[in-house]
C-alpha cells in the first residue's frame, strides 16, 4: 500500500530526497509522515503533514528537513539537507488512509528505506 524510495549513502552535509507513494482502493489520505529507526534505538517520528499541508517536525531536523505531499499523486516526500551522521537510520513512511467504501481511516506503514550518512 505504501512504497518508499530514495534512500542511499551520502557524506555529511549532503542531501537526499525520500518519496513514498500510496496505492490501492484509496478514497482519501489524512496525515502522512516519516519515522526513522537507528540501530539500537526506538522508532521515532521525524515529520508529519496533514492533508491541508500543516507540518510538524522533530526538533533535531527542523531547518534541515522538509516534508511535502502531492495529494493528486498520493505521495509524500522528505527532502533532507545538511545531513548528519546521526541521521543514519531506516526511514519509514506512514499514512492514515481511508479506502473506498470505508468509514474509518486505517494506518499503514511502508517498508523502510535505509539512509546512511558518513562523516
Amino acid at each position: 500500500q505504501l512504497q518508499a524510495s530514495g534512500g542511499g549513502s551520502v557524506q555529511a552535509g549532503g542531501s537526499l530526497r525520500l518519496s513514498c507513494a500510496a496505492s490501492g482502493n484509496i478514497f482519501s489520505i489524512n496525515v502522512m509522515g516519516w519515522y526513522r529507526q537507528a540501530p539500537g534505538k526506538q522508532r521515532e517520528l521525524v515529520a508529519t503533514i496533514s492533508r491541508g499541508g500543516i507540518t510538524n517536525y522533530v526538533d533535531s531536523v527542523k531547518g534541515r528537513f522538509t516534508i511535502s505531499r502531492d495529494n493528486a499523486k498520493n505521495t509524500v516526500y522528505l527532502q533532507m539537507n545538511l545531513l548528519k551522521p546521526e541521521d543514519t537510520a531506516v526511514y519509514y513512511c506512514n499514512a492514515d488512509i481511508r479506502d473506498r467504501g470505508s468509514v474509518y481511516d486505517k494506518n499503514y506503514w511502508g517498508k523502510g528505506t535505509l539512509v546512511t550518512v558518513s562523516s
